[in-house]
This record gives C-alpha cells, structure tokens and sequence, in this order.
C-alpha cells in the first residue's frame, strides 16, 4: 500500500522471527498470571470456605475478578508496538508493545500494555505532522497467534508517506465477510474515534454519526475505557447499554465480552420496565407522537399534584379524649412545606405525615397540665387512629405508576384538569382509554413504558441508577424516552449515539438540542456534541449513492465520506412489473445465485409485501431464506429477509434493496431508504419495477474524493 513499508527482503525473516519471539513470550507470561490468579483463587476459596469472614469474601471477589480480566478471548493478544524518542541523540526512547489486556513479566515489567492505558494514547493518535512523541509506529497482522506480516511507520518526518494514511491492517479488517456478530474494533480505532472513546465519565457525550462511522462500535469501547479507569465505581453501579431492539442487542452481545468487561446491562428502553408492566397493547402514531412528548411530563405532575389537597372543613385528630383541630390553613402550609422539600409524592407524604403530628403534639403540649413525657403515647394514638388513616389518605393518597395513568386516561375529568393549556382536546381525546378491569390486565403499550417511568419516578423516585449509560440509535426516541434515560445515568454520564438522517421513528425527538434539554431535564449537566464523519464500513461508491437522499432526507446532517477505496459500483435492476410480482422474484433469485458465492452474508431489503413476494419465488428455487424478528438473524446459509425498520444498525456482505418507491411510501420514507441503501459493506443491488426516486435515477458517479482527501486531517486511521 502507498504511505507504509513492509518489513521485506532480508530483514523480513529477522524481523518476524522477533516479533514472534516477544509474542510467544507475552503469551508464556499471560499463561503464568492465570497460573498463578488460579492458584490464588483455591487459596481464598478455602480461606472463604473455613473462616467465612467478610474480608476473605473481600477478597474472594477481587482474585475472581481478577481472573477475568486476564481471558482475552480469541482475538489477537497484541497488535502493534510504539517508540518514543530518546532523551538524547545516543539514548533511545521506550518501546511499548499496545494489546488487550496488561501482561506483565516475573518482575513486574509490562510485557504488553493495555490499549485503555494512557500509555497506547499515541498508538492510535500519532500521525507526521502530529506524532504525539513517537518515532515509530508497527502494525501486526496476527493469525491464530502467529505474526503473518509487520507495517512500520517512520513519524520523524511529517512529509513521509508513511507518516499516516489508512493502515493496511484496517483495510483487512474492512473487507473481511460479516457475520452475524459485531466484533470489536480494538486493534483498529482510528484518531477521531479514539478521541472520544476517552471521553471523561462525568461528561453527557452526544455522538452524530453517519452510516459506517463505527458510533456503535465508539460507545462500546468508551463503555470499556471507563471501566478500565473507573473499575470500582463502575462494577458496584454498572454501565447500562440500551440498544433499538433486541436483535440489534444480540448482534452487538460479544464486543463488552470480548474486552473482558461484564459488569454491563443490556436491554432496550421498552424493556427496562417491561417486566413489570408487560407490553400488551399497540398505539396509532399520532398517539404515539403525544405520549413521547415532554408535555406528557408536566401532565403527570398535575394529574399527581390534583391528588393532594386538604378539605375545606379540616380535620380534628383524637387521643383519646384530647382532641387537636385543624383548619384548612393550617394543613395548607404544612402541606406547602413538605411540598417544598421537592421529593417523590410517597416520600412526601410521610414527611406531611410528620409534619402534621409534630403540630399535633405541640399543640397539645401548650395545654396546662400535659407531662412532656407523654409525647410517645400521643403520637402513636393519633397515626392508629382509623380516622386519621382515613382523612390523611384523602388528603395525600399513597399513589402508584400504574394508577396514576389508569385514573388519567380513563377520567376525562381528570385528564383535563392535568392537561388544561397543555393539550388541546383533541389530543386528550386521542389518549383516552377505558382501563381494563384489573391493573396487571392493563393493555400497555411501547408508549406508556415512558410515562409509567415518569409516574413512578415523581411518586417513588427512581428505581435503579447506573454508573454510565450508553443509548445507540439514540435519534429514533422520544423526548420522554430519552428523559427516562437521562434520569438513570448518575451526574449525567452518558454516551448517546445516532445519526439524525436515520430518524423513521413517528416520534423520534427531531434535533440534538430537543434530546439533549430531554436527557438533561432541570439538571446541571456537563454536555458535548461530537461528529463523526469518516465512514469506514460503507464502501465509498455505495455511500455516495446513498448521500444523495440526504439534501431532501435530511439536510442538516453533513453527509459522511467513505475511506473505503475501490469496490463494486451500486447495481440497478430494472424489472416488468408481472403480475403478482413474479418477476421481482424471478430478478432476486437470478441475482442470488451470483452473490451467493461471494459472499458470506446476504440480505433483501423491503416492505413486507415484497419481501413476501420474494420469500415464495425463493421457497419455490429452493434457497433458503428466513424473516429476520425478534429471535436474531438467520443462519450463514440463508438470506435474511428483514423491512427498513428491522435492519437499522445491521450490516451484511451484500444487500439486495427492493422497490425503492416503495420504501419511500411509507412513514419518513426517504430516511427508510437511506437506512436501507447503507447496510452493505461490500455489494449493494437495487431491485426495481416502478420509478426510482429522481435522487436516484442516475448512474453512480465515479468521481469520488481520494483516501487522503476523505481522512482531511483526522489522523491516522
């Protein structure tokens, strides 16, 4: 490859042999540390077993923990090394070897480094003009542990070509096939991904990215950076990873793995209250587009503020034959100040309670004759009084998630007062529900899992807290969605991630500000916005095609640019409609047979009546061929079958893209194209019977910008 040289000729053999040499002895010392982790561990476990004493399980769980981090799965143990420059002319610099994990030797010198370590910094950062201290910089390519070639380049001198470019290690792992899992990206990490992989923990982090940036594979490894550097804050709080849909959560499930962090929770935003509230029913978008609002947010605190209120009459409290009476006034500023204190209503309420026996009492102690001591015995008879119970229920109801939204969609009463000059009446009519006869038989939707959360979290308080979490295909949610979010990241730690032109969702939240004043709410937050721009999956003839639905797609996103060179122009296949579509079929099945045997993974790309189309013309050649859902992709051997919605996130070797007037029909169509236009990493066909969109309707250009003008001064990719 221009810009980089090969260890060759003479040398080459000498220089393997070396490289080979140190990593059969970082090997040997890992071997030794699990040796001895192992070893260890028996000694504790019968420490733990015959003392059973606190600190033995202390550290118990430390050498367990231990053993862990040292399994590096089957990736490759180190893939390069870095030197410094000397100190002086006749001294050399240092030499670090950059991997996965820390290797040390039996004295405790580092034999490999880990690539979080401030150390590996310029590993992944040094270019010519900025070689962040190094004098040189080695690429291995390793095979199943053996080191099949070197890549040196000379950072002295910032007009050498070796000084920076798309290192060819990258390019391999580029054009390798896919399968149905995403690998992790460690040996590869380009500077403007590096930069905020290392992002701060207390810091919200908004990642725009475009199709092939590697955003997903940026916020997992952040995820691993932090709990690398914050190992024990984040094993005790845990870093919550929320992704669009559980396919997208299997497909990612082996990165964290394979980095060796586990002290991660991986669900979807439905799914972190689903267990309590299964998802029963479904809602029309305009509802949907309601209920994500953040009005939603101020309707739930009025509908839980109308609940609380004291009776014009007052109310008298018995002990006994004393009684203390209170008028309406009264309870009103005693209401007024635990209301003050702003804390969840359940909590409140007890601090009411409190507040209102305390005046109880001193009320009564002004009365001549009353032993101080006697306070114990007052209070306890006016809180078992059963009509205290009763009138201070009245006043301040102990309240629940799904009663709060029960009574507020099916009173209209109550919903108007929650919802005056907030929603007009035709936006409570469409949210309206009767409730169902019993809570645990309530018909929730997707919808209602926000507004639960935000019930809940205003009359319980939030349920569980995380030390960090990361939200991918961040764009598609709604702001009371994303405001459920922002409350479960502690200070506000977070990495949100998405891509504004892949926004189809009915509600999606619109712009980064609108999510970020969700995410944040009335907190004071330390937030940023980054953009990723250099895509790297999507080769660069199929990224332009696509780009050109961005001016009317999405306008205020900057289209990304390809560094992937070379690769095969976008196909266009024209077909006769045909009746029933038997040639759109007929087209994909010829189409497949080529493909096929190129590649590793293969998809077709359309709404759900051509995708039936398809699946009985390849039923009837006999291909095997699978709907992707909710169970995970199919199988090496089959076609995966999957509408513009489900294959967001996804990638495959080859996709097959149907009808794009189709696509385009149907809600943020031009979005649903562009998401399913940028899926292939290697073949894109286009398979068609009625008018492209006119963005379309031309040849792919060729007149591309070259590898060093797309990098533009990223840094070394």
């Amino acid at each position: 490859m221009v810009g980089y040289f090969v260890a060759m000729a003479a040398d080459e053999q000498s220089e393997l042999a070396a490289e080979q040499a140190w990593l059969d002895h970082a090997a040997a010392c890992l071997a030794t540390m699990v040796t001895t982790a192992a070893a260890t561990r028996r000694i504790i476990d019968r420490a733990v077993e015959q003392e059973r004493t606190a600190d033995a399980r202390v550290a118990q769980r430390q050498v367990a923990r231990r053993q862990h981090d040292l399994q590096i799965g089957s990736g490759p143990l180190c893939f390069g090394r870095i030197e410094t420059e000397g100190p002086a002319p006749t001294r050399p610099g240092e030499r670090w070897y950059v991997g996965r994990r820390h290797i040390e030797d039996d004295n405790g010198e580092p034999v490999v480094v880990d690539w979080r370590a401030p150390v590996s910094v310029p590993f992944y950062r040094a270019t010519g003009v900025d070689p962040c201290g190094l004098v040189h910089r080695r690429r291995f390519s390793i095979d199943a542990g053996r080191v099949l070639a070197l890549f040196d380049e000379d950072l002295t001198d910032p007009e050498s070509g070796s000084a920076g470019g798309l290192p060819d290690p990258l390019l391999a792992e580029l054009g390798r096939s896919r399968t149905g899992q995403m690998r992790d990206i460690v040996a590869t990490i380009a500077a403007e991904q590096d930069r905020v992989i290392r992002a701060d923990l207390d810091e919200l982090l908004i990642v725009q990215g475009g199709p092939g940036t590697g955003k997903t594979a940026v916020g997992l490894h952040r995820a691993a950076f932090l709990l690398f550097g914050h190992r024990a804050e984040l094993t005790e709080s845990k870093v919550l990873v929320v992704g669009p849909n559980p396919l997208f959560l299997r497909y990612i499930s082996d990165v964290l793995p394979s980095l060796g962090e586990s002290s991660v929770v991986q669900t979807t935003a439905e799914r972190l209250l689903a267990g309590r509230f299964p998802v029963r029913g479904t809602d029309r978008d305009d509802v949907l587009a309601i209920k994500g609002s953040l009005r939603m947010a101020t309707v739930i605190a009025n509908a839980i503020a109308a609940r609380i209120s004291v009776p014009a009459e007052g109310i008298e409290l018995r002990a006994g034959l004393s009684v203390v009476r209170f008028d309406q006034a009264g309870l009103s500023r005693l209401q007024a100040t635990a209301l003050e204190r702003s804390l969840p209503s359940n909590d409140g309420r007890e601090v009411f309670r409190q507040l209102v026996l305390q005046e109880a009492w001193r009320r009564h102690a002004e009365r001549p004759g009353v032993d101080p001591g006697s306070q114990p015995s007052f209070v306890a008879a006016v809180r078992n009084d059963p009509r205290f119970t009763k009138e201070f229920d009245r006043m301040w109801p102990t309240l629940a998630a799904p009663a709060v939204l029960r009574d507020l969609f099916g009173s209209p009463k109550r919903l108007a007062v929650a919802a005056e000059g907030i929603l007009d009446p035709e936006e409570q009519a469409l949210i309206r529900r009767k409730p169902a006869k019993k809570s645990s038989d309530e018909p929730w939707t997707s919808g209602d899992m926000a507004l639960l959360d935000e019930a809940g979290t205003r009359t319980s308080g939030v349920p569980v807290v995380y030390g960090h979490v990361v939200v991918d295909e961040a764009q598609d949610h709604s702001a009371m969605t994303l405001r459920m979010l922002g409350r479960r990241a502690r200070r506000g730690s977070m990495t949100v991630l998405g891509d504004l032109a892949q926004a189809t969702s009915p509600v999606a939240v619109g712009s980064w500000e609108a999510a970020l004043d969700a995410l944040t709410g009335d907190r004071s937050i330390e937030a940023r916005r980054v953009e990723l721009t250099v895509g790297y999956r999507v080769p660069a003839l199929v990224l332009d095609f696509a780009n050109r639905l961005l001016p009317q797609a999405a306008p205020e996103v900057t289209p990304a640019r390809s560094i992937r060179p070379g690769g095969a122009p976008p196909q266009i296949i024209r077909v006769e409609p045909g009746p029933e579509g038997h040639e759109l079929g007929r087209a994909v099945v010829a189409e497949l047979a080529v493909l096929r045997d190129q590649t590793t993974s293969v998809a077709v790309v359309g709404v759900d009546a051509d995708l039936d189309r398809v699946a009985r013309a390849l039923d009837e050649a006999q291909v095997p061929n699978e709907r992707v859902g909710r169970s995970g992709l199919p199988g090496p051997d089959a076609v995966a079958l999957v509408d513009p919605e489900g294959v967001k996130g996804l990638e495959f070797d080859a996709v097959l893209v149907l009808e794009p007037a189709a696509i385009v029909s149907t809600t943020n169509g031009l979005r649903r194209l562009y998401v399913s236009l940028t899926r292939a990493v290697q073949h894109l066909v286009i398979v068609h019977s009625l008018d492209l969109p006119p963005s379309l309707d031309l040849p792919p250009s060729l007149d591309l910008p070259s590898i060093d003008d797309a990098i533009d001064g990223q840094g070394s990719v």
